[in-house]
């Protein structure tokens, strides 16, 4: 995904622990954040909350991705029930093809498509 992701232009940063997401994406600001359920340290589901609830990363726009099927439905749930809080957060189930993802993306920071 990286690769894919570079070879579009895009800057990309990985993060390796779920305990400091919340803190590094709060002083980075990145213009978009893909962000995988199972982290093993902490809930995605927990920092996606976390994320839209502090003023200063709300509008940050989220792709959501995940293999497991309920915690895709969990999370898919809890953003339209709450559309003005999770305005700009984005589902997807693995696997998906990269092609699509990149459709997100470009959608996610309001670019053309294509």
């Amino acid at each position: 995904m990286r690769r894919v992701l570079e070879d579009e232009q895009y800057q990309v940063s990985i993060l390796q622990d779920g305990r400091d997401a919340f803190t590094q994406v709060k002083t980075q600001l990145p213009d978009l954040l893909i962000l995988d359920l199972r982290l093993g340290d902490i809930s995605g589901q927990d920092i996606l909350k976390q994320l839209k609830d502090d003023p200063v990363t709300a509008d940050i726009p989220i792709i959501v991705y995940t293999a497991a099927v309920l915690e895709a439905e969990e999370v898919t749930k809890l953003v339209s029930n709450n559309p003005e809080r999770f305005q700009d957060v984005y589902v997807v189930q693995k696997p998906f093809e990269l092609e699509n993802l990149l459709i997100l993306v470009q959608q996610a920071l309001h670019e053309p498509v294509g």
